[in-house]
């Protein structure tokens, strides 16, 4: 390894934790400094993180302050954090160019499942989601995706993410290769550390990302949006179906070696008869999957309307009914707009969105 540029400006958060560490290494034997600066310096990165190097105060001042030279910390900008009257809480972070995100942080008991964003808007257009009403402006970096849970620690007091869900802004799975780093982050003990199994990635059924996630040894798991038992109404809720057909989805399904869960929002009178139920069992059966019954939210529903809450239960017991296992998603964050399908960045100024062509983002190799 050649000796770095002063003038550099390495992003540390970019990078795998493996060639962090490696940098680290380098700059503490440039500068002088004992090996075991590295191991210092990774702590501060992700598991114990620092808002900027000058918070590292074990570390001598004049190593600080060179380090600042060679090296730098990037944050996500905190503009709004709401509260749900539940306890769910809101994020709105401004990135460095202006585009926006939202996060949204979940108790329940002892686990805090962070809903975190891998675009900046989306381009799939989903027929009952604000997300996609809003548009694609952007894929994120790895470290911004990642670093919606560092900012959690970095808040006084942190917020302590037991889970993380890939269910906020985009679709994943169409932002590949940033996801691919992030979960590496994400998981590994010297990074955030959190469990490949409390790691949940969410897609619409982009065909090569979930081969390229299954083919990951972590165990992380796998949640398909299905919203409709069949192609027709799939089509029409959903364009991507044109591109991966329902049936394509779930034979990939079959292939993921683990546990794979369904989510379905209920369409009042869309995707709620009993017929759609018993078909919908049929096709977690094929999968070994556990279905998610999620309510429709305001905000970015458009015509649709919500399922009652007893057609709901009875959607649910005909599914159950057919050897499925089967909840109903409770509805968490509904007053701030942080429920499934709500998100929506409105309160800053951003480009016209870019054309909602699924091809034009795909980035699985």
């Amino acid at each position: 390894m050649t000796t770095l540029d002063a003038h550099a400006g390495i992003n540390l958060l970019d990078q795998s934790p493996a060639r962090a560490r490696a940098i680290l290494a380098q700059l503490s034997r440039d500068l002088g400094e004992p090996s075991y600066r590295a191991e210092q310096l990774m702590l501060r990165l992700w598991r114990n993180p620092v808002a900027s190097l000058d918070a590292a105060t074990e570390l001598p001042a004049a190593f600080r302050a060179r380090l600042t030279e060679r090296v730098v910390l990037p944050r996500l900008e905190l503009v709004t954090r709401q509260a749900s009257r539940d306890g769910t809480q809101k994020f709105l972070f401004r990135l460095s160019d202006g585009q926006a995100i939202e996060t949204v942080a979940i108790p329940e008991g002892r686990r805090v499942t962070l809903c975190i964003s891998s675009q900046a808007g989306c381009a799939l257009q989903c027929a009952f989601c604000a997300t996609g009403r809003m548009g694609f402006q952007r894929n994120l970096a790895a470290w911004e995706i990642a670093a919606q849970v560092r900012e959690m620690r970095l808040l006084d007091p942190p917020v302590a993410v037991t889970n993380v869900v890939f269910m906020g802004m985009g679709e994943p799975l169409m932002n590949w290769k940033a996801v691919d780093s992030a979960l590496t982050i994400l998981n590994a003990p010297e990074a955030l550390g959190i469990g490949a199994r409390h790691i949940t990635v969410s897609t619409v059924g982009v065909l090569p990302g979930i081969v390229a996630l299954s083919e990951r040894p972590e165990q992380f798991r796998l949640a398909l949006s299905i919203h409709a038992p069949s192609d027709e109404l799939r089509r029409r809720l959903m364009p991507i179906n044109v591109k991966y057909p329902l049936a394509d989805v779930i034979d990939a399904a079959k292939h993921f070696d683990r546990r794979v869960t369904f989510e379905y929002v209920m369409l009042g009178g869309v995707n709620d008869a009993p017929a759609h139920a018993m078909e919908l069992a049929r096709l977690a059966r094929e999968c070994r999957a556990f279905v998610n019954l999620i309510p429709l939210h305001e905000g970015g529903s458009g015509d649709f309307h919500p399922t009652p809450g007893a057609r709901m239960q009875a959607f649910a017991r005909e599914v159950r009914k057919h050897g499925v296992e089967v909840v109903v998603r409770k509805s968490r964050g509904r007053d701030i707009a942080a429920a499934c399908g709500q998100l929506r960045v409105e309160r800053l100024g951003r480009r016209a969105p870019a054309g909602a062509d699924e091809d034009s983002h795909v980035d699985v190799v």
